[in-house]
């Protein structure tokens, strides 16, 4: 959440602040207008007006919520008050806790929910969810008074004290909306229900009172917005009998309780209190308290301050307290705020002569400058001489920065400061008061003879030692805090007093005078700050006050001091109003012969400028009709390319249909050429498979053939076992070995087919970028020859501005402008709709892509659990194969042991050659070939299925790699499609 600070007057944002995490549901501004409290429901914040930046921060428990913090009237303290109840005062400056309200009585205890403070911050109304009113006295830190609405009030909603211009801010009329959208005015003293406004047909929303009490604005339930006069509403309601107001007791001196301070609202007759003596002796003492003090009644103001006793703490502190000196200067000053008189000046704006103030006094704060200059401007509404015055500037500035955040009182003080300080200012305008320092010489001369002839002697006139101090206010050659020390004195004296100031600053600066010798030197010390004791030169001023006769005296021609009238600003007119009349009728006559001499510039410059155009306009026709030709020959370039680009855009489209032709034939292709690969791979199994069928049926028969004729050579040997010739015949059988089963491998058709996807989504590519170049082409080409006519028309534009052709050529220029752009349009109309049949297109592609790579996936699939049935068959044959193998060569075995036990049989022929030994028998012999063939065939058939169980594992890793390569690359080529 952030606050916005505007300018009512140039409607301009000046500054935002940022601190607040809730929404912000109270805002209480500084009588000085320099700080500003912000509150929400968690967190209060206090605000440097001067450079809008957060001061001090109020943080709470989160079950301690704020009901209200604001600043109380005429005072330096801050009121806050929290949910609880608990209602605290703080010093602004330091935020020192001052005092705590105690808690509100028993009888009547209620929750606090909305707050009213009088105009002099001595009165505080409280009230919640109740009929009962708590008026709290801050001076004495208590309830003084219960005011006890009627029944058919539950709740109050809003209170806010009703302003009187005669009651000197302590305000008696209390309003009060209550649940029921009707808001009662009470007088808090008598409790008198005054008036009220709404009913229960139409309620009160939200009220607020202006400034003066003279009306009362008020939202209403349904949304209007009414406008009353208090005037007339307090005429109507006076007419009847006023309603019976029953006090019971006041704050007495004796101890309170909390039933004796109701006060309750009925009907009827006033009801007043019985005299008792007690009252009699306190209005007895009161009567002689006031004849007592009959002579002082001039040095009293209006808010309780006395003028005498300010001079006495002024002369014992040297200065008055930083936090009530405002409050002391408007009280001194006795100023009427005039809001609305204010206001009609105002209103009238920036003056004339104060409209360039700020090429003759730059100030860098933007914000001093603009009320600077309406302060001024305000004074030359009221005066006119204050027009013509050139020393305002100087004389209002340093009120100016002081007041800066509220105006109406910088104008009131500085108006007050020249209607009483600078008597007789005025009366030889233009010149600087000769008669003011007249006075000032004459009080130097009998005061400081040797000055005076210091002076004399080197040419220094008072218009040189007196008046920049006096046109300037002392504020040339003084700091911030002594030019406050200073107007603390000059504001509680006589008005003369600030002329002798300027003789007793002379006087306490006379050694560095006496040694100045140059003019310059002497222009430079009365214009810049100087090594002074402020305080030393009160001490002289008020020496000199009190040592002056009374013949040269200032006071003696100085008038006392007058206040500013309430509700209008008096006249001033103590100037030569002949001078000043002059002045402005020599300003009006010098504006005549400036208009005369304007207006006769002017018309020489309409005379130049219709014979330019009269010359500009035979140039133009000439340049028509140079630009004819041109304009024709630039068609006729302009529809060339356009025609060659038609036949670019057919041979393109040609060129499209070959290459959507050749692409269907490509797929059809690949189509014809993937079933053939898989024909053929199937074909090539099933040939391997009976290949395999064939060799092991071949091998099963030559293993019969082989027992069948070992059976019968055994049969022979056994017959012819004695016979030495059959030892010598040996019959040599060759050893075929089968041979090794090659599978070409399938995947070089599968890698073709992958190569053509690439160089079709590649193709694709460089088709889709040619395109993008061509419509870049085409932009360029179409946006040139607008660019060109802009230039052109820009800069026949300056030349025709001023001419009556201007119109035509604007309209042509304007028509043509809009052809091409409806054309422009048509085209990019007509390239949107090619672009979406291009994107459905690819859109459709991408998904008979998608249906064929899902259908890959499938099977892939397929494939992948037919290899792992086949691996697993292919294990289970050779589960089954093992046991026989083992049984079969553990037979052999016992048989050759069992026919030749003294004899180890060889593995193999390698290892009897290995061994060294040679057979010795032809039987041995026949057994170990015997052996040797059946150990030869049982290891060709290990061979020959560990050879099958690898190259099968093989095909199934290439197929799976060729399918994973597959898939990647169609996974691809629909991104690449669709850019």
């Amino acid at each position: 959440m952030f606050l916005t600070c505007m300018e009512t007057v140039t409607k301009q944002l000046v500054s935002w602040m940022r601190g607040h995490e809730s929404s912000v549901f109270s805002i209480s501004v500084h009588a000085s207008g320099r700080y500003a409290i912000t509150t929400s429901s968690d967190t209060a914040q206090l605000w440097d007006l001067d450079t809008f930046q957060r001061k001090r921060k109020l943080n709470i428990l989160q079950s301690v919520g704020i009901q209200k913090v604001f600043f109380l009237p005429l005072t330096n303290t801050i009121l806050s008050c929290f949910k609880d109840n608990s209602i605290f005062a703080w010093e602004c400056d330091t935020l020192v806790c001052k005092y705590q309200l105690p808690a509100p009585p028993e009888s009547s205890s209620i929750l606090y929910k909305v707050f009213a403070v009088t105009r002099d911050g001595q009165i505080l109304a409280a009230g919640g969810k109740s009929n009962h009113l708590h008026l709290w006295c801050l001076e004495a830190k208590q309830v003084f008074r219960i005011i006890q609405m009627p029944t058919k009030v539950r709740a109050i909603r809003h209170l806010e004290f009703l302003p009187d211009s005669f009651d000197a801010g302590s305000n008696q009329v209390l309003g009060v909306l209550c649940q029921d959208g009707i808001m009662r005015f009470v007088n808090i003293q008598t409790c008198k229900l005054l008036f009220e406004i709404g009913s229960l047909d139409e309620g009160i929303s939200s009220s607020a009172i202006s400034p003066h009490g003279r009306y009362i604005a008020s939202i209403m339930e349904n949304g209007s917005l009414n406008i009353y006069s208090v005037q007339t509403l307090t005429k109507e309601i006076n007419k009847p009998p006023p309603p019976l107001v029953k006090v019971i007791e006041d704050l007495p001196k004796r101890k309170v309780n909390s039933g004796d301070l109701k006060m309750k609202v009925t009907s009827g007759r006033v009801q007043r209190p019985a005299k008792s003596r007690e009252n009699k002796i306190q209005a007895r003492i009161l009567k002689q308290d006031l004849t007592g003090n009959f002579e002082n009644k001039k040095n009293e103001f209006s808010d309780g301050l006395n003028k005498k006793r300010l001079q006495i703490l002024l002369k014992g502190y040297g200065e008055y307290p930083m936090k009530y000196r405002m409050f002391i200067w408007r009280s001194l000053l006795q100023l009427p705020e005039n809001h609305t008189a204010f206001s009609n000046l105002i209103d009238k704006g920036i003056h004339v002569a104060f409209l360039n103030l700020q090429k003759k006094y730059p100030i860098k704060s933007r914000k001093l400058l603009r009320v600077l200059q309406r302060t001024l401007s305000a004074l030359a509404h009221w005066s006119s001489i204050f027009s013509d015055t050139p020393y305002l500037p100087l004389l209002a500035f340093p009120f100016v920065k002081l007041f800066q955040n509220n105006q109406l009182i910088c104008f009131e003080v500085v108006a007050t400061l020249i209607i009483n300080w600078c008597q007789h200012w005025f009366e030889y305008f233009p010149n600087p008061p000769i008669n003011i320092l007249s006075m000032i010489e004459n009080v130097l001369a009998f005061h400081d003879k040797e000055l005076l002839q210091h002076f004399i002697t080197h040419d220094i006139t008072s218009q040189l030692y007196a008046w920049p101090l006096l046109e300037t206010v002392f504020s040339e050659v003084l700091t911030r805090e002594e030019w406050l020390k200073l107007f603390d004195n000059v504001f509680s004296n006589h008005p003369s007093f600030l002329l002798m100031t300027v003789v007793a600053y002379n006087i306490c600066s006379r050694a560095p005078l006496l040694n100045c010798n140059l003019k310059d030197d002497f222009e430079y010390f009365f214009h810049h700050r100087n090594n002074l004791d402020i305080s030393a030169v009160i001490r002289e001023v008020y020496r000199l006050m009190d040592t002056t006769p009374t013949d040269i005296h200032p006071d003696s021609m100085l008038d006392v001091f007058v206040a500013l009238t309430k509700g209008q600003y008096p006249v001033f007119n103590q100037y030569p109003k002949f001078i000043v009349d002059r002045q402005t009728q020599e300003r009006e006559r010098i504006r005549i012969r400036d208009d005369e001499l304007d207006y006769l510039r002017e018309r020489q410059a309409v005379e130049d400028m219709q014979a330019e155009l009269d010359q500009q306009r035979v140039e133009d026709e000439a340049w028509y009709q140079k630009q004819e030709p041109l304009r024709k020959a630039e068609e006729t370039r302009r529809e060339t390319p356009l025609q060659e680009e038609e036949m670019m855009i057919q041979q393109r489209q040609k060129l499209a249909a070959v290459k959507r032709e050749l692409k269907v034939k490509e797929v059809h292709l690949q189509d014809a050429a993937r079933r053939r690969l898989l024909q053929l791979q199937q074909e090539q199994r099933e040939m391997e498979l009976r290949r395999l069928d064939d060799e092991i049926e071949r091998k099963v028969r030559m293993r019969d053939r082989d027992i069948v004729a070992t059976a019968k050579d055994l049969d022979v040997r056994r017959l012819e076992l004695g016979s030495q010739k059959s030892l010598h015949e040996k019959s040599r059988r060759s050893t075929v070995s089968p041979d090794g089963f090659q599978q070409t491998s399938p995947g070089k058709r599968l890698q073709n087919l992958t190569r053509n996807q690439e160089a079709i989504a590649k193709e694709m590519r460089e088709d889709a970028d040619a395109n993008k170049r061509k419509v870049d082409l085409e932009d360029h080409m179409f946006h040139r020859p607008i660019g060109t006519d802009q230039t052109q028309n820009q800069n026949t534009q300056k030349l025709i501005e001023e001419n009556l052709a201007k119109a035509e050529q604007a309209c042509l220029n304007t028509d043509w402008r809009i052809q091409a752009l409806h054309k422009q349009r048509c085209n990019d109309l007509h390239r949107n709709e090619c672009y979406q049949e291009v994107a459905k297109l690819l859109r459709k592609n991408r998904k008979k892509e998608m249906e064929v790579l899902n259908a890959v996936m499938e099977g892939e699939a397929k494939k992948w659990e037919e290899a792992e049935e086949q691996d697993f068959h292919l294990k289970s044959e050779k589960k089954a194969a093992a046991p026989s193998d083992a049984s079969r060569r553990w037979f052999l075995e016992n048989e050759i042991h069992a026919q030749h036990p003294c004899h180890r049989v060889p593995r193999c022929q390698d290892e009897w050659v290995a061994s060294g030994r040679l057979p010795r028998t032809s039987q041995l012999k026949d057994i170990s070939e015997m052996e040797s063939l059946t150990q030869i065939s049982l290891n060709q058939r290990k061979t020959h299925w560990d050879t099958m169980e690898w190259d099968l594992t093989e095909r199934v890793r290439n197929l799976r790699q060729r399918l994973a390569t597959q898939a990647r690359n169609r996974c691809q080529t629909p991104h690449l499609l669709a850019t």
